[in-house]
């Protein structure tokens, strides 16, 4: 039987934001030392799967989240921007104690359904619902099998998972968790989508899986 079609949601690996909690989408700081060390630790697990293509977020967190496997598999990743975390707007690099304090009343909002609240100047879930499906359809329509890797972000991978699997866009926060370089599988099937592995970090070794920075 003819193999279907494999996507690999992988969230970028360890950076200061993940590290201190503050808002981070369309900021854009670097892996720490841990979290490149997390990128090659997945590029050793899964190098030797038969990858058809990686598409990547063009945030530098997930392109260097990406670059050890795709030099290990000889592919160049393909950029999209509907790949790129929730834009967190006039919250972006501040705690949620901080967000709470001055923006009260939205956060409330948001804490309460971020699917149609977004935080203040940033998006809503179903926005970034949106244009992530686009890169999925894209996906399907390019490589309708075998296994495709995709970089991206907390938020967005929630959010593609939920949307894949039929879950509430708005309650992205509160079924799923998505901790840094966790991978999930969705295979795609005659029924539709279904998921295989969520979260899983076992290519890390022990002591990555032990650093903060959920």
């Amino acid at each position: 039987m003819p193999m279907g079609l494999m996507l690999y949601f992988l969230r970028h690996g360890e950076t200061t934001a993940s590290l201190t909690g503050g808002y981070c989408g369309a900021l854009d700081p670097d892996l720490t030392p841990a979290g490149y060390e997390m990128a090659r630790d997945f590029a050793a697990a899964y190098r030797d799967l038969a990858w058809e293509a990686v598409f990547c977020s063009p945030l530098k967190r997930a392109v260097a989240t990406a670059q050890p496997l795709c030099e290990a598999v000889g592919l160049t990743p393909h950029l999209r921007d509907g790949l790129k975390e929730i834009a967190y707007g006039r919250w972006e690099g501040r705690t949620p104690q901080e967000v709470n304090l001055e923006f009260h009343d939205e956060y409330v909002r948001w804490v309460a359904d971020p699917g149609w609240n977004a935080p203040t100047g940033g998006e809503k879930g179903v926005d970034i619902a949106r244009r992530s499906s686009l890169v999925v359809e894209e996906i399907e329509r390019t490589h309708p099998s075998g296994n495709v890797l995709v970089v991206s972000h907390k938020a967005t991978v929630r959010v593609m998972l939920c949307s894949l699997l039929g879950i509430d866009v708005g309650r992205y926060r509160e079924r799923l968790s998505m901790p840094v370089a966790a991978l999930s599988i969705v295979e795609m099937t005659e029924q539709g989508p279904l998921l295989r592995v969520l979260g899983d970090r076992a290519h890390l070794r022990q002591s990555l899986r032990l650093e903060p920075g959920e």
